[in-house]
């Protein structure tokens, strides 16, 4: 974990901007998900997506993203099936009844951006994949729980890591939350795991991407040729949610929940 590197502390009239824009990735999350169904291909949740940024007058904040040397990400949604981790490059794939997906989604408005992902059913799935899925969203709800001013940046990610292994899962290591504001990535690193009372103190006017991805098996990743798929080494199943989260003077504030969220 990279303590040394500046948190930005965000001004009134950035985090409105930053409010909007959250609020943009919810709603549209929310719609997402209600198209979610056997039968359709991860390419058409993709191309609703990008309906309703158009439509709302919103940026991308993934389409054409390229950190690292990646080639450029090829769509506005990150659609990551069963064993899939992470960045599920859209397209021809069917869905299929027992699938879990994650979508990860997000937008800017003003120069700012919101930040979300959920994981849900496709169709009936059995009582192991719902337990991974409830474990998940659990390890987001302790991660938030956590988050109030004069807390260490370190126990956010030990909460999830203890809740995880709790119940019998990992959290993937190569991958983390992070800052957000005029880039959708920034400072800190913000890993699932780890000693807690370490890093910077958390302070009013921080927002971060908090985005724990737990695995049924191990913890190891592997990459798909496109380069942006990041699938479990094992074959295991993998889960994933996120919020956009705002530190105020009384706590958390999730910018990126809105009515009928997770």
């Amino acid at each position: 974990m990279a303590f040394g590197e500046r948190i930005s502390i965000k001004t009134r009239s950035e985090i409105v901007s930053m409010r909007e824009s959250a609020r943009h990735v919810g709603e549209i999350l929310l719609e997402l998900r209600e198209l979610v169904r056997p039968g359709v291909t991860t390419g058409e949740l993709d191309r609703a997506a990008e309906k309703a940024i158009k439509d709302r007058g919103v940026t991308s904040s993934f389409k054409g993203y390229a950190p690292h040397d990646l080639p450029h990400y090829p769509a506005v949604l990150c659609v990551s099936v069963n064993d899939e981790i992470v960045h599920g490059i859209p397209g021809p794939r069917v869905l299929d009844d027992g699938d879990i997906v994650s979508l990860d989604f997000g937008v800017s408005l003003d120069g700012f951006h919101g930040d979300s992902a959920i994981t849900v059913p496709v169709g009936r799935i059995d009582a192991e994949k719902q337990r991974l899925l409830n474990v998940t969203r659990e390890c987001l709800d302790l991660a938030i729980e956590t988050m109030a001013p004069g807390k260490r940046l370190s126990d956010i990610g030990h909460v999830v890591e203890r809740h995880a292994e709790d119940a019998g899962y990992s959290v993937v290591r190569v991958f983390a939350g992070h800052g957000i504001g005029r880039q959708l990535h920034e400072a800190p690193w913000i890993p699932n795991y780890g000693r807690p009372g370490r890093g910077p103190r958390l302070m009013p006017g921080m927002v971060f991407a908090i985005e724990p991805m737990v695995d049924v098996g191990g913890p190891d990743v592997r990459m798909l040729d496109d380069e942006w798929t990041a699938v479990t080494a094992d074959g295991s199943l993998s889960a994933h949610f996120e919020h956009t989260i705002l530190i105020t003077d009384d706590g958390a504030d999730i910018l990126t929940r809105v009515s009928g969220s997770h």
